[in-house]
């Protein structure tokens, strides 16, 4: 006989043992470090270099150098 988490034998004698969990997969977007959140990092530093050199290019100062002078 097997009830939640605890077995008796024909004895009678009771046998505790842990629960395990069930195991699943959950597709559903998360935080921590997942494919989803590392794809919208790379494209963010993609963006984020290129609008770095396009100040660059317009202002003829690199960014270090415009933010040093506010």
């Amino acid at each position: 006989m097997t009830t939640s988490g605890y077995t008796t034998e024909d004895g009678g004698r009771l046998n505790n043992y842990a629960v395990e969990p069930k195991v699943y997969v959950d597709d559903s977007q998360q935080f921590g470090f997942n494919e989803y959140a590392e794809k919208l990092n790379g494209r963010l530093a993609m963006i984020g270099f290129v609008s770095a050199v396009l100040f660059e290019a317009l202002t003829g100062h690199g960014v270090v150098t415009w933010l040093t002078n506010l």
